[in-house]
């Protein structure tokens, strides 16, 4: 150890304080392994776990009447800060499998590949390009790689989907994380046919890589129909009379461990698989096939009409793609078919077990769960993956492919963490405020007392107040208010001390105030960035304004509140857009966003559109989406933004919900009534509203 750290760290240690988190690898040095992919900027697994902020989960909508023991969790937010909330929610054993084991029996991950590879979606536009690349994106996934590891449970599997651009690194990092040992497969999934890539072999398989959290895992047989090879191969033989296909099967026991049965059947002497009766009955069955070679000795007729499969082996050749007219496509790039995650989950899991996907995406594989009776979380920082799998998930079918009869779904709930409804939260009880409060800003829940003060938590080793502002309705902290309470504990608090209250009830601007060398901390709700507190700047939650960008990377830190935007927007029909069929228009006229990024207001224009979503035929109670508009694939004309679509699709009532790039939500319910009809376009329509900010959940 460095000599000035060892008396800084004697020095702390005297005073009582906390030491500081990046220490640790100066006291506790890792253990040296073999080997490990080292590049600039990768972080110790222990501080992974230690900066990464625990953002709480706010209820934003359920679906059904939910159970507070349990219920399936969808959740909108960074997967990095809402799988640190999922550790502390094993920790309290909210996780627990079937079998009682505690944490997540199944985690599956198709991450966005970091390839800079162009893909087709199903508009004929990028489906993703990815903007992370090399070790960033390594360390992007890595990160959440080792959160992941600590919520398996002790005989859970981990499925990552990977293509080949960063599968080698990928699988050194997983070997680091899991162990070499706990190594299983490397699975090889061909997506499609044939690719034509020119100058090198056609790419057409993607690699799932498989692992276990140790040396005990869950594994049910997977049995699967054999090829036309193996058929050609094995059941080689036709029956007279009925045409039956079979393969020959061995009945001596050469070799066999715990010997056979030694007798002579018709004349041949050998060492039997089974006993005298059971061959007696298979020749009367005319089970038995007798060759026509010197040795003469019978086999068993294995008829492929009777056969059940062969084991599944680690190259997958038999799974349907998605394709224009498949019944399971819900248009989202980067699907995935049922069929895929159906046989990981069967394989790995049991009914009740608990399923993770960290990049959920168009929800395969929780559609896929329900359908399996597997417990399910699901976690995605794009609005547009939420809407795709609260549609799906409302409008399942009970067979793989979305094939066969309605299926209800098990009663689920969607939560936000880390872009919070201030609004609900103020209305909390006081109990469940205070607990979210000292979540929000990461503080230990550690009740104590100085001078006399009841104070609620810790926040790396200085004490935090939470602020009853249920109790003192209309009560104000101002300077005074600070200055009684420092009269109180003095220097007996330490350096620093931390106020949690609502925003508007701090009458003065500062980000601290200081007496007598003591630093007291306004943390306000709402607010973004404390800068002292945090060793990382708050990044939020873009949402794409074009196709290419639904699935890019997305590393946010931190945590931001709803701010609506404000719109105003125009809706038509007429034929003005060079169509001979009537199409219906939403225009935008004006559009302005206030979110909060970073602690300071960010006020933006029509350029701050993400994108449009719409339901047609809008019910009164869930949302369910049918369309929606990328920004960037809106006519524009001048400043205004347009999204044509079929007159034929409007219901009695349409819901839009007109997005920011950073997630905030205005929603609007417009009649069909209040489409204005005209001949030439929606410029002379003259029918406008202004949409309040206001969100549709």
């Amino acid at each position: 150890m460095k000599e000035d750290i060892r008396r800084q760290v004697i020095d702390i240690l005297r005073k009582g304080e906390e030491l500081p988190a990046e220490w640790a690898r100066e006291l506790f040095p890792p253990e040296k392994r073999e080997y490990e992919l080292v590049y600039y900027d990768k972080l110790r697994e222990e501080d992974i776990q230690a900066e990464t902020m625990s953002v709480p989960l706010q209820l934003s909508r359920t679906f059904g009447k939910v159970d507070e023991t349990w219920h399936n969790r969808l959740i909108f937010g960074d997967n990095l800060q809402a799988m640190k909330t999922l550790l502390a929610m094993k920790e309290e054993g909210t996780l627990v499998n079937s079998d009682g084991s505690s944490g997540v029996r199944l985690v599956y991950i198709d991450p966005p590949f970091a390839t800079r590879q162009e893909f087709r979606g199903n508009k004929d536009q990028l489906a993703y390009q990815d903007k992370i690349a090399g070790s960033r994106f390594v360390e992007f996934l890595r990160r959440r790689l080792v959160l992941l590891h600590r919520l398996l449970a002790d005989n859970g599997a981990l499925y990552v989907h990977l293509d080949t651009k960063k599968l080698h690194y990928m699988k050194v990092i997983l070997d680091e994380i899991f162990g070499e040992q706990n190594f299983r497969n490397e699975i090889i999934w061909k997506r499609q046919s044939a690719h034509n890539d020119s100058n090198q072999c056609g790419a057409i398989h993607d690699t799932i890589l498989f692992y276990t959290k140790s040396a005990s895992w869950k594994w049910n047989e997977i049995l699967v129909a054999p090829s036309p090879d193996y058929v050609e191969q094995f059941f080689d033989c036709v029956e007279e009379g009925t045409n039956r296909r079979y393969a020959r099967g061995d009945l001596t026991a050469g070799g066999l461990s715990g010997g056979g049965y030694k007798y002579k059947f018709k004349g041949i002497t050998r060492v039997w698989r089974c006993p005298p009766e059971t061959m007696r009955a298979h020749d009367a069955a005319d089970r038995l096939h007798w060759p026509k070679d010197e040795d003469g000795v019978p086999r068993l007729k294995r008829f492929l009409d009777e056969f059940e499969g062969v084991s599944l082996q680690d190259v997958w050749t038999d799974l349907r793609v998605i394709h224009n007219r498949s019944s399971e496509r819900v248009d989202y790039p980067t699907q995935k078919p049922e069929a895929l995650l159906d046989r990981i989950i069967r394989a790995s899991t049991g009914e009740g077990d608990i399923v993770l996907d960290g990049f959920v995406g168009s929800g395969t594989s929780l559609a896929v769960a329900e359908k399996l009776n597997r417990r399910w979380v699901g976690i995605d920082c794009g609005k547009l993956a939420m809407y795709t799998v609260q549609k799906r998930m409302l409008n399942l079918r009970s067979q793989i492919g979305d094939k066969g009869k309605p299926l209800q779904p098990k009663p689920f709930a969607l939560y936000n963490a880390g872009l919070y409804d201030f609004s609900s939260l103020k209305q909390l009880p006081w109990k469940d405020w205070r607990f979210f409060a000292l979540q929000l800003f990461g503080c230990k829940d550690e009740p104590h007392s100085i001078g006399g003060i009841t104070l609620d938590g810790k926040l790396k080793g200085a004490s935090v107040l939470v602020f009853n502002h249920h109790a003192q309705p209309g009560k104000r902290i101002d300077e005074e208010t600070v200055h009684d309470i420092h009269s109180h504990i003095g220097k007996a608090v330490g350096r620093k001390f931390f106020i949690i209250a609502p925003r508007g009830t701090f009458d003065y601007q500062q980000d601290y105030l200081d007496f007598d060398g003591v630093r007291y901390y306004a943390l306000r709700i709402p607010y973004s960035f404390i800068n002292e507190l945090h060793q990382r700047q708050f990044l939020a939650l873009q949402q794409p304004s074009d196709e290419s960008a639904v699935n890019a990377t997305v590393d946010a830190v931190g945590f931001d509140f709803i701010q609506p935007p404000t719109v105003d927007w125009i809706a038509a029909i007429g034929t003005g857009h060079g169509k001979l069929l009537e199409e219906a228009c939403i225009e935008v006229k004006q559009f302005e966003s206030k979110a909060r990024v970073r602690g300071t207001e960010q006020r933006g224009g029509i350029e701050t559109l993400s994108m449009i979503l719409m339901d047609c035929n809008y019910n009164g109670e869930a949302f369910d989406l049918d369309l929606f508009f990328f920004a960037d694939e809106l006519k524009q004309k001048g400043t205004k933004r347009q999204a044509w679509f079929p007159a034929e699709r409007l219901g009695k009532k349409v819901m839009v919900v007109f997005m920011d790039i950073y997630g905030n939500e205005a929603a609007e319910v417009i009649e069909a009534s209040r489409f204005i009809r005209s001949s030439k376009s929606t410029k002379k329509s003259g029918a406008s509203a202004s949409v309040k900010g206001k969100s549709n959940k």
